[in-house]
């Protein structure tokens, strides 16, 4: 068993598919029409057969609680491994991301966290 494919709700597709491939550096698998919303799904560049990332609309009523209060906790929807955390957050700084944690050491593990425009915090890691 693998996992195939992952979502994370965005408040505007379109906005959210812009930052995840324009400034995260994601492509695009899928973007299909379903009903007023789309089908749309992205992968890494490094992997594009691998795991995909739905940008899921966030119309259902329990979503926006859920990602408020997230928010308001400083919770990460989800990870992202990069090379270089420091490199990394340099790069997207320089693209006008926001991070509400710069890089951090955590034993093995180096840590930021981003706001991806959309509702979201993003975690970026490397090492462990």
């Amino acid at each position: 068993m693998r996992i195939h494919l992952t979502s994370v709700f965005v408040d505007d597709q379109e906005k959210a598919a812009r930052f995840y491939t324009d400034v995260l550096g994601f492509v695009k698998k899928h973007d299909v029409p379903v009903g007023e919303d789309r089908w749309l799904t992205v992968v890494s560049p490094e992997d594009p057969d691998g795991t995909e990332l739905l940008l899921e609309p966030s119309g259902h009523p329990a979503v926006q609680p859920y990602k408020t209060a997230l928010v308001a906790d400083g919770i990460p929807v989800t990870s992202f491994a990069v090379q270089d955390v420091a490199t990394e957050y340099a790069r997207l700084r320089e693209l006008g991301v926001t991070f509400t944690q710069e890089p951090t050491e955590m034993g093995p593990v180096t840590t930021a966290v981003f706001d991806d425009t959309c509702g979201n915090l993003i975690q970026i890691q490397h090492g462990g």
